[in-house]
């Protein structure tokens, strides 16, 4: 700190105001609030993290992906997998850190308030003893004005009576002007001694004054520097789990590049063909003649019509009965 701003801003003319302590308090109350929110934060975060490692854990171990796949793509995708796994647990992993940064959040705000509490009970007995002893003061104040009243009165009366011839009025009322002055004394000794124990409170509480608001000033600064730097080493995190894990999808990438269409295409033939030889055409077999259509063996030829075998010729004229008559067999019902 390159100087205290408190101590000379907070001050207010009445004596029992607590305005600027109270601003005070209430400004380190919100920063603890802030602090405690930040802290929450965290902890939810880290609950966001883990469950996304752990889902993209299980999507990376049950769900399959390309699991037919052969030679450099296979490869490339069990790298792939193997790095998804990766990122998970790189996931899973800034959980339990941001749980940890919440934990020494939660620390330095006990420390702080354990702290501030031993300067807030100086100051609330203080102001305690402070407004006390100022009643007391005004009451002795109230007192003292009022003796000063009953011995004017009783002058007055002594003046008055000046020309009555009893002497026993007279004497009564020199005895009461003395007893009134004797009262007054009495008072005025008491007020100043209640003025002079609340001046020694007011430099006392002055003086203490002083004190919290350094002692506060400076656990405000640490607190401003404490949640920056956590802000800073949370980015700092979540910077360094991007950097993870895009080095972790360089690696896929770097496998992607290995990758070999031609060679997959390759593989597969080698691992799967069948033969290189196609199967040969059918051929048409004339039911009367299948011994002369049939085609040599080990010779493939297509169809052809200009091979067909002739039809049968018929023994009879058209004009005979018998015409219908083929190779013996009628055609004709009789």
């Amino acid at each position: 700190m390159t100087g205290s701003l408190f101590k000379g801003n907070f001050w207010s003319p009445d004596i029992l105001s607590t305005a600027g302590y109270d601003n005070i308090i209430q400004h380190l109350n919100n920063g603890r609030k802030n602090c405690k929110e930040f802290e929450d934060f965290l902890k939810e975060r880290a609950s966001i993290e883990e469950k996304y490692g752990k889902d993209l854990l299980n999507l990376s171990r049950k769900r399959p992906c390309g699991q037919s796949e052969i030679n450099t793509l296979k490869q490339a995708l069990e790298v792939f997998k193997q790095k998804v796994e990766s990122v998970a647990q790189c996931h899973i992993q800034l959980a339990q850190t941001l749980r940890e940064e919440a934990r020494k959040i939660e620390e330095f705000r006990e420390r702080q308030k354990l702290q501030r509490k031993k300067t807030e009970v100086v100051m609330d007995a203080v102001h305690k003893q402070k407004s006390l002893q100022f009643k007391k003061t005004m009451d002795a104040k109230k007192n003292y004005e009022q003796k000063c009243r009953d011995k004017d009165d009783a002058e007055q009366a002594v003046h008055r009576s000046a020309n009555l011839v009893n002497p026993k009025q007279q004497e009564k009322l020199f005895v009461k002007l003395a007893s009134a002055k004797t009262a007054l004394e009495d008072s005025d000794k008491m007020y100043m001694m209640h003025i002079n124990a609340l001046d020694k409170i007011r430099v006392e509480w002055q003086s203490e004054h002083v004190k919290a608001c350094e002692v506060l000033e400076a656990q405000e600064y640490e607190r401003i520097n404490f949640f920056r730097n956590a802000l800073w080493s949370h980015m700092n995190q979540l910077s360094k789990q991007c950097v993870t894990s895009d080095d972790m999808y360089e690696e896929v990438r770097k496998s992607l590049e290995m990758c070999s269409i031609e060679e997959d295409i390759k593989y597969f033939v080698t691992q799967r063909k069948t033969g290189q030889t196609p199967p040969a055409p059918i051929m048409y077999e004339n039911f009367y003649c299948p011994q002369k259509n049939a085609a040599p063996q080990g010779k493939a030829t297509g169809p052809n019509l200009a091979r067909r075998g002739p039809l049968p010729i018929p023994k009879s004229l058209p004009d005979d009965p018998d015409y219908s008559l083929i190779d013996g067999y009628s055609l004709i019902y009789q």
